[in-house]
């Protein structure tokens, strides 16, 4: 009988779904705007069993993805386990037989040397195909139209790393898929690659590289004709492991990199760019590419933003600190140094979860959007992590430096958006973005599409669940052209 820790990781505002099922017709409230085809696919982490250790992390339960198909005018919800190697071997034994989050030592013997990913930070639809990537291993294929899982893959051979991105970009040019993997020649060490998949699903670019010091190296940007890594001050080492402590913990004494590598290269012209005394960020905005100069942008703090990985001298967590602004970093590759040549707060709304349109990826751009924090507004939900601080979207623009916002009210919060364009071939952020907003008095999720430069005018059309998703990690639309079926 299943028995959940009572921990704000699994109860109130992270309370489990564990629930697979397709609905038909969702009730709407507004219309869908006229001529809307495709899916958003989303995944959220939701452990089928308890877990092993009460106090594991948020980040290693189970995949549970979620496809919103939007067409005619209606909106139909299907949600299926990403069934991985993991799943599959605790279905059949009926109990949990991995342990903590990324540390293997932790399993269960009947488990030793198995793949322990668990395939629950994005999905995007690449190659005819669903992947669903989790950045500590494979990926994993899944049909998009069905949620069957097919099983993890090396590409035909062509991919042999045993870890796989979690935020890939695709070159609007090529369609390319781009993404990396990291610790590749095993845990805890530097090695890495950079790699791109074409339409077919054919690998047509590597390069190896290593990082300066074992990191989670989380996200990335393409830029023109480099790839840029940023190296934030998260660490791990084996006797991290042997203490079954957190995996990473963060050391304010390590500097910043940014890496920028020639994505038609092996790697070997890799350059590293530092910031000491540190900064500190996740996800990544964009990147782009101006002559020498390349430029990337994502939101950083001061020190940690992720609490549950703690400082490694016991310095408590500090909120204000860990508060997140949208920054530019740009670097110079004519320099002969290793310096930043400048680092400029380009958004005045503090936020996470940066997204942009998608066909400007790697290129110049006006528009981008976040999760933002009004720390001023109300919440009336109950406790639990980051609650009543992710409660608005805001769009910025770039190009005027004005921003526009949409708070979502005082007894829920939102969940990572998307941009959907209006057509293949409209003007940049001429569209929608799509997003789940949370009622955590009511225990109900609405699907929202807001129309992308006037966020601040609210949803203009809400498709309801008859329950509240798990707060998800990331997603993505695709259009329904690519969807075969």
């Amino acid at each position: 009988m299943a028995h959940f820790p009572n921990s704000p990781l699994y109860q109130e505002v992270l309370h489990l779904g564990r629930l697979e099922g397709d609905i038909t017709d969702l009730e709407l409230e507004g219309e869908v705007p006229a001529g809307l085809d495709g899916a958003f696919f989303r995944v959220h982490p939701d452990p089928q069993f308890p877990p092993m250790y009460p106090n594991d992390q948020f980040f290693n339960g189970d995949g549970m993805v979620s496809q919103f198909r939007i067409k005619n005018g209606r909106i139909n919800f299907k949600q299926r386990y990403a069934q991985t190697d993991k799943w599959k071997l605790e279905r059949a034994a009926g109990r949990p037989l991995f342990g903590v989050y990324r540390n293997a030592q932790t399993d269960d013997p009947s488990v030793a040397g198995k793949i322990r990913g668990t395939a629950n930070t994005n999905v995007l639809v690449h190659a005819g195909k669903l992947f669903a990537m989790k950045e500590d291993s494979p990926c994993l294929i899944m049909d998009q139209n069905s949620l069957e899982t097919s099983g993890y893959t090396d590409f035909d051979g062509q991919l042999t790393i045993p870890t796989f991105t979690a935020h890939p970009k695709i070159d609007p040019d090529t369609g390319n898929f781009c993404g990396f993997g990291y610790a590749v020649a095993g845990p805890l060490t530097r090695e890495c690659q950079y790699f791109e998949i074409d339409p077919n699903g054919t690998v047509v670019r590597k390069a190896d590289f290593k990082v300066p010091y074992y990191t989670m190296l989380h996200d990335f940007a393409i830029a023109g004709d480099y790839a840029v890594f940023n190296v934030s001050p998260y660490f791990s080492s084996q006797e991290i492991l042997d203490r079954k402590m957190p995996h990473f913990m963060y050391d304010r004494k390590l500097p910043f990199y940014l890496g920028v590598v020639r994505r038609d290269g092996d790697g070997s012209d890799m350059r590293w760019f530092k910031i000491d005394p540190s900064i500190c960020g996740c996800h990544v905005m964009n990147g782009f590419q101006d002559g020498t100069k390349v430029s990337f942008d994502f939101p950083i703090s001061k020190t940690t933003s992720l609490p549950f990985f703690p400082e490694a001298d016991g310095t408590p967590f500090n909120k204000e600190e860990a508060t997140t602004y949208l920054t530019r970093l740009t670097v110079d590759l004519a320099s002969s140094g290793d310096e930043i040549t400048s680092i400029e707060r380009i958004g005045k709304a503090p936020g996470e979860f940066p997204r942009i349109d998608d066909r400007f990826a790697g290129k110049p751009y006006r528009n981008g959007w976040m999760i933002t924090y009004d720390f001023d507004k109300p919440y009336n939900g109950p406790s639990g992590p980051f609650v009543g601080v992710i409660n608005s979207l805001t769009h910025y623009d770039h190009q005027t430096g004005t921003e526009k916002s949409w708070w979502c009210g005082p007894d829920g919060a939102l969940q990572e958006p998307a941009f959907i364009p209006r057509t293949a071939d409209s003007a940049e952020g001429d569209g929608y973005l799509i997003a789940l907003v949370d009622d955590h008095m009511k225990n109900y999720s609405d699907l929202c599409i807001f129309d992308a430069l006037n966020v601040d005018k609210g949803p203009v059309c809400r498709a309801k669940l008859p329950f509240r998703l798990r707060q998800g990690l990331h997603g993505n639309w695709v259009d329904g052209s690519k969807l075969g079926g």
